[in-house]
């Protein structure tokens, strides 16, 4: 179940309650799953755990202030809202809880949850009588009324010496619930195949033709599906990436060999997202040994590849397929020429290159435009993960739409077209 936590970005605010301290538990637990983790604390939670704890623990400086100096622009507050995946306020105290109800944006903790438009989780924890109190009960209703979540609080002894409702919940509860919000179950009962990463073509037994990518959009995407419900398997180019949880991973080093392995996969497959930055050309003659340099040109003659996204959907035309087109300029022209080309349900196009490298192979963050036959959609620069989650959305809107579509072609083609 945690495992739905790695790789994500998860902001923790903490507020003024003696249960602070199990916040720092909380970090450390995140931290094994393989969650990035910035700790925002409120004034008063500094007077029972020090900023130093949490800093050590996260790895991250521990961000304090609203109007912070050192934050770019001073707008630290958008800068996390913008970074974060989900954002998990452990403890909320009655004050904050309060203050988040009202829309409260006077310190960095409430604005920041202001300006979030991701998953917010609240777990409070205050005295029995503080929680029972009927302004905290409106309050915790007029949280829920408008999506944020309520982990606990539980019944049991309290710090006060009193027993009843309002105490925190054990980290490893709290971190349970908080992984089932990246599980959507959108693409549930889905065979997903996914290619990823580059591909190697051979020179010699020393040297190949390669490219820049990375392969974290496409292993990031697979993630995603997988957090979907999908069943999913990718088929991975040579990458410094450890294989998704919950993903069957097969390597493979050459276009010929990804294409291969692919076609083997084809049965058992529902969704097709074709990520990985297949080599155009192969060598045509490997060199059985390595060739040692000399004063004379060195001519190599090349060989087309095959077209791994326009075979399958050839071969396969039940499959819905996803391509991406990374492009270094005219990006989405290019990418409606190879949707077009292609046949397939959505190319998904982004701009690689350039002097800021803001997004593409080597970086964690990207910006797509998803083109379909009847729309663009742009999915804003944002860490590939949450990038990934965004476009696993779409397909799973339009995946539906696209069966029903073409069933009801197949049965006009079959049956003719029913008289008005």
């Amino acid at each position: 179940m945690l495992e739905r936590l790695a790789n994500k970005h998860i902001v923790l605010g903490v507020t003024g309650s003696i249960a602070a301290y199990k916040a720092a538990d909380i970090v450390r637990r995140l931290r094994e799953a393989g969650s990035e983790v910035r700790v925002v604390m409120t004034r008063a939670a500094t007077e029972f755990v020090t900023p130093m704890t949490f800093q050590a623990l996260s790895g991250n400086p521990v961000h304090l202030h609203l109007l912070d100096a050192q934050a770019e622009a001073a707008m630290g507050h958008i800068s996390l809202a913008r970074w974060a995946d989900a954002i998990l306020v452990a403890p909320a105290s009655a004050d904050f809880l309060a203050r988040l109800r009202q829309g409260r944006a006077d310190d960095l903790l409430s604005a920041v949850c202001l300006a979030g438009d991701v998953p917010l989780a609240v777990a409070p924890a205050m005295n029995q009588r503080m929680w029972s109190d009927r302004a905290t009960q409106e309050n915790i209703q007029g949280l829920k009324s408008r999506g944020i979540l309520l982990f606990g609080p539980e019944d049991g002894s309290q710090a006060c010496g009193e027993t009843g409702v309002g105490r925190l919940q054990e980290p490893l509860q709290i971190l349970t619930q908080l992984a089932e919000v990246f599980s959507s179950g959108a693409l549930d009962g889905l065979r997903v195949l996914l290619t990823a990463g580059p591909t190697r073509e051979p020179i010699d037994p020393v040297r190949y033709i390669s490219n820049h990518s990375s392969g974290k959009m496409g292993y990031a995407i697979a993630q995603a599906a997988a957090e979907a419900g999908a069943r999913v398997t990718l088929i991975s180019g040579p990458v410094a990436l450890s294989p998704p949880p919950s993903v069957l991973t097969l390597p493979v080093v050459t276009a010929l060999q990804m294409f291969e392995c692919v076609v083997q996969q084809l049965k058992h497959t529902d969704i097709f997202i074709a990520t990985a930055a297949v080599a155009d050309y192969r060598v045509t003659e490997v060199a059985p040994q390595k060739i040692k340099k000399t004063s004379a040109p060195l001519t190599l003659q090349l060989s087309l590849n095959p077209d791994i996204l326009g075979q399958v959907k050839q071969q396969a035309p039940h499959i819905y397929c996803v391509g991406f087109a990374a492009e270094t300029e005219q990006v989405v022209p290019r990418a409606r020429i190879k949707l077009q080309q292609k046949g397939v349900e959505m190319i998904a196009a982004n701009q690689v290159g350039g002097e800021n490298n803001l997004g593409g192979f080597s970086s964690d963050n990207n910006s797509l435009t998803l083109c379909t036959p009847e729309s663009e959609v742009t999915l804003a620069l944002a860490p590939k993960a949450k990038i990934a989650r965004e476009l696993i959305t779409h397909v799973a809107r339009s995946y539906p739409l696209w069966r029903q579509t073409r069933k009801a072609s197949a049965q006009i083609l079959r049956f003719g077209k029913p008289p008005l």
